[in-house]
């Protein structure tokens, strides 16, 4: 499995979120200049983001984007899937009508759905509170 820059970008820019999270909108294009993304890329991301309610959006003058809910809500694993669509580490295990007609004689499907479970649970322990924080405290540890 490997995360994609659409992924890795939509968490920075939650945490970008977090750390200015004053109640005020955030234009796009202070956290485009301090994440160094192309502010049309990020347009793309916080879409996915806004329609899903993560982040709330304003146009105009003193608009922006600012975290729906308070930084201790979201969970890396909850960001990632949403911008990636699936963590499933190989096909089979995505939800689908394309279900692997071998699943119940595989011997290596338990392996695989080991591993997805502790990735799942790993990224769903981690908050953007706690990403967020680890700048103040300089010494996170999971």
């Amino acid at each position: 499995m490997m995360i994609s820059t659409k992924g890795r970008y939509a968490l920075r820019v939650m945490i970008d979120l977090a750390d200015h999270n004053t109640g005020k909108y955030i234009p796009l294009k202070d956290i485009a200049a301090r994440q160094d993304i192309s502010q049309k890329y990020l347009e793309s991301i916080v879409g996915i983001l806004s329609k899903a309610g993560f982040v709330s959006g304003q146009h105009g003058k003193g608009g922006g984007y600012k975290l729906a809910r308070t930084p201790d809500s979201y969970t890396v694993g909850s960001i990632l899937k949403l911008s990636e669509g699936s963590l499933a580490p190989v096909s089979c295990l995505e939800a689908g009508e394309n279900a692997c007609k071998q699943a119940a004689e595989c011997r290596t499907l338990p392996l695989w759905t080991e591993l997805y479970r502790m990735i799942d649970t790993f990224l769903e322990g981690v908050t953007l509170a706690d990403l967020a924080n680890q700048a103040d405290s300089g010494n996170y540890v999971i």
